[in-house]
């Protein structure tokens, strides 16, 4: 009786402590998250920008195909270049949700988060010394071109491109990750590189459902956010961060607890870990926060030695 209590006790400090990781850092822009983002608008002007310090953040890619279809790609190819570029040493990458907040306080969408005229203020705002932002220019096929710019010289370094058809998403990430790299003169040892061009999916079906649980997520619509992320695990239940995402929304209490299949638990147990509104149209409305989410009480642990 002695060894299964204190198995079901290392079962549960196991289990908050997850909750409690999903919950701290992830995809929801949190209450703290949005005092932060006002604080920062407020203080502008004392900033600073960053000389030397190698941090850099990565903006929504712009949609200027005018097909709406590709609009998930904007928040993706940057969520996906977010998770590669925080893999690399000596390199510290800002958070997507940090970019949501800020894009939620100023007011600005995707188009004047990249505007060259705004791109060095974001910098800024986020205390990042590059800057990676970038357009869709066509739809068929997909041309997706990025660029680099040096926040405290407002210059852009270079620029990035890849072209394919929407599933070749993966490959077209991989490809404006590396030239990227180069530009920042990062130098990759060969298991370095090898580790790099593992994709988050191979799958396009469960990439766009992925980046569509993303968007829904910041939209407030939680619910959609979660089907949309259980659709992405369906396909392919080792796609990065989709099971992070989930995870943090029911921790969150965000969203409601339903049914799932043995393969859909197995996807959430075996997914690694990652860490706009478009427009300001879409308001986003979130009361969830870590300290929302119920912890069991009076719970009585009874060591027995029979």
């Amino acid at each position: 009786m002695k060894k299964y209590c204190i198995c079901y006790l290392f079962a549960f400090i196991f289990l908050s402590s997850v909750l409690a990781s999903s919950a701290s850092g992830g995809q929801v822009v949190t209450k703290e998250l949005r005092q932060w983002a006002k604080k920062t608008v407020k203080e502008e002007k004392t900033l600073q920008a960053l000389q030397g310090q190698n941090t850099a953040a990565v903006l929504y890619f712009r949609n200027k195909t005018g097909q709406p279809e590709l609009d998930p790609v904007q928040k993706g190819m940057a969520i996906m270049l977010i998770t590669d570029l925080s893999t690399i040493k000596g390199i510290r990458v800002v958070e997507r949700i940090k970019v949501q907040a800020l894009t939620e306080e100023t007011g600005l969408g995707v188009s004047g988060l990249v505007d060259p005229d705004t791109a060095p203020r974001i910098g800024k705002l986020l205390g990042a010394r590059w800057i990676v932002g970038g357009d869709i220019l066509q739809d068929s096929p997909v041309r997706i071109q990025s660029n680099l710019l040096d926040v405290p010289a407002a210059e852009i370094l270079g620029n990035a491109t890849a072209g394919g058809s929407l599933t070749d998403l993966f490959r077209m990430e991989k490809e404006l990750l590396f030239k990227i790299v180069d530009l920042l003169k990062i130098e990759l040892t060969p298991t370095q590189r090898e580790a790099l061009k593992k994709p988050c999916s191979t799958s396009s079906n469960a990439l766009l459902a992925f980046f569509k649980g993303i968007d829904a997520g910041d939209r407030g619509n939680y619910e959609d956010a979660a089907r949309f992320y259980e659709s992405a695990l369906k396909d392919d239940p080792y796609i990065c961060s989709a099971g992070d995402a989930l995870r943090e929304l029911r921790a969150l209490g965000l969203v409601t607890a339903r049914k799932r299949s043995g393969k859909l638990l197995q996807s959430l147990r075996d997914s690694v870990s990652l860490t706009d509104q478009l427009t300001a149209e879409y308001p986003a409305k979130r009361t969830g926060k870590p300290e929302d989410t119920p912890t069991p009480i009076g719970i009585d642990i009874t060591f027995s030695d029979q």
